[in-house]
This record gives C-alpha cells, sequence and structure tokens, in this order.
C-alpha cells in the first residue's frame, strides 16, 4: 500500500499488513497508478540544476533554430557572445533580485567586456530570446522582453525619462527587432512585431505590426501572410519602404490631378509637332487614345 502526506511531498511505501493500521486524517491514500505518476522529487538544489540544465539546452536549441551558421554544439558553446550574454545575464539577474546590487552590476559589467553587449541586471527576459551578432546592443534596466525574441546586433532598448521609474520598452512574445534599431521610452510593442532595421521606434506598436523608418512607421506587407518559420523571420529583404510608398501614391496622384486638368481645359501639355515620350503614360493616352485601347 502507497501512501502520500497531504502536507508533505514525499510518498512512503507501508506493507499491507501495516496498512490497516494508519488511521491519521493527514494521510492520503493512492492507487498505484497516481503514485507512479507523481513528480520525482529530491534536495532542492537539485531541481534548481535541473531547472538550469533544461534552460541551457533551450537556450542552445534556439541559436540551432534561428542561425542557419550554427553547424554545431562546440561552435555554439565558444562563438556566440549573444548566448553567453544572456547566461550572464541569468546570474547577473538573480544577483539584483536578491539586492546584491554591486555584485550584479560586475557580472554584468564582465559580461559587456567580454561580449560586447551591455544588459542591466534588472531587465527582465523571456525564454529563448537570441541575440546574433550581438556588438553594440544595450537593454536598459526597466526593459521587460518576452519569450522567443530575436534581436540583431546594434539593437538598443533606451529610455526617456530621468526619473526612476519604468522607462524602457516592453517587448512582447515573437517580436524581431532589427540590427541597429532603436527602441526608446516606456512603449509597448506587441506580439509578432517586426521592427526593421535602423528604425527609430517613439510608439506603441500593436501585435504583428512591421515598423520602418525614422521615426518609426507602421506598414502593411502586402499580400504576404507572415509565418513564424526562422527563414520568414529573418527575410529583412522584404520588409518595406514607407518613403518610396509615399512617392508613389504622390506621383500617381500628380498624374490624376493633370488628366483632371486636361479634361477641363481640354488642351495638352506638348505642342502638336513634339514627339511624345513612350515613358509617359498618361501623355500617350492622351495624344494616340488608339494605342492605348489596343
Amino acid at each position: 500500500m502507497i501512501y502520500r502526506m497531504s502536507r508533505q511531498p514525499y510518498v512512503i511505501t507501508i506493507p499491507g499488513k501495516w496498512a490497516s493500521m494508519v488511521t491519521d486524517s493527514k494521510v492520503k491514500i493512492l492507487d498505484q497508478s497516481e503514485a507512479t505518476a507523481l513528480p520525482r522529487r529530491g534536495p532542492r538544489w537539485l531541481q534548481r540544476l535541473r531547472e538550469w540544465r533544461d534552460l541551457w539546452r533551450e537556450d542552445i536549441q534556439t541559436v540551432f533554430d534561428k542561425d542557419p551558421a550554427a553547424r554545431s554544439l562546440f561552435e555554439v558553446l565558444t562563438c556566440y557572445p549573444g548566448l553567453h550574454a544572456c547566461w550572464m545575464h541569468r546570474l547577473a539577474h538573480g544577483l539584483w533580485r536578491r539586492n546584491h546590487l554591486t555584485l550584479a552590476r560586475m557580472v554584468s559589467h564582465l559580461s559587456r567586456f567580454l561580449t560586447g553587449i551591455e544588459i542591466h541586471p534588472g531587465a527582465r527576459i523571456g525564454r529563448r530570446f537570441f541575440i546574433d551578432h550581438g556588438a553594440g546592443v544595450v537593454i536598459g534596466e526597466t526593459a521587460e522582453i518576452g519569450d522567443d525574441v530575436l534581436m540583431y546586433t546594434g539593437a538598443i532598448l533606451g529610455g526617456t525619462s530621468l526619473e526612476k521609474v519604468k522607462r524602457h520598452p516592453t517587448i512582447g512574445n515573437n517580436v524581431v527587432i532589427g540590427s541597429h534599431a532603436v527602441i526608446l521610452g516606456n512603449i509597448t510593442v506587441g506580439d509578432g512585431a517586426k521592427v526593421g532595421s535602423g528604425s527609430v521606434v517613439i510608439e506603441s506598436v500593436p501585435p504583428g505590426a512591421t515598423v520602418v523608418g525614422v521615426p518609426g512607421r507602421v506598414v502593411r506587407i502586402n499580400g504576404r501572410r507572415l509565418t513564424q518559420r526562422p527563414q520568414d523571420l529573418l527575410d529583412h529583404s522584404k520588409l518595406p519602404d514607407p518613403v518610396i510608398e509615399t512617392l508613389k501614391c504622390l506621383v500617381d496622384r500628380i498624374e490624376v490631378l493633370e488628366r483632371q486638368m486636361r479634361d477641363l481645359t481640354k488642351t495638352t501639355p506638348l505642342d502638336a509637332g513634339d514627339e511624345v515620350p513612350l515613358e509617359c503614360t498618361w501623355l500617350r493616352d492622351s495624344i494616340h487614345p488608339q494605342d492605348a485601347q489596343d
């Protein structure tokens, strides 16, 4: 017969002939299947060691998932400063939470010296966070980063206030931050958002949006559905340029206005003897309508 103390995380085995003598109300009877399903317990330090082991394995697998250049376990363990910075930040953050502030800052400073990545020990970072080519990355004290975030070289999560309040960005889950992007202030970047390279974001970003430009503007990827595969997340060449899109709209608008003006005045901007440039669509249509119909 197997019993479990309701207030203790231990399972004890008692021979059947002694089971009838157990009458304490604090003892809960479990059958064999329930006892097998119970998690294995051990010393607290051993449980913590298992948790750290699982986190290390998860971080290493994240590198393989998000960086096609990763080829071997030895290479990942020795040649990825973004991975080293995350591990050292966990140590520094643990010291910071236990009020060992100076020691935490010293660990953070050592991490910056070794990796070129500056992460304040007070920053909160979720799981499967990966910094690719991490040189120049800066993450402020009150920044919060969710799970599965991908950040490239030179990205900055900065503050805009001198007061000791929440002054750094909050990054949601599954966010991609391009190289040399700057996100400033106590703003929120929603889940699944993408921040283009070189963008300066000073306002909150809705979930699933793409932000590019200076200052950052939310744009839409025309007709293309984003997936969560790593090869799609790395495809920065498909980010639209809001300046080019705006110029295209202005050119189209000017052509429409000139066409309306010609209709009102019944005139053409070219003399009869001038050759019409084929690149000019509206002139070709106005002077040679039969070609346009063809």
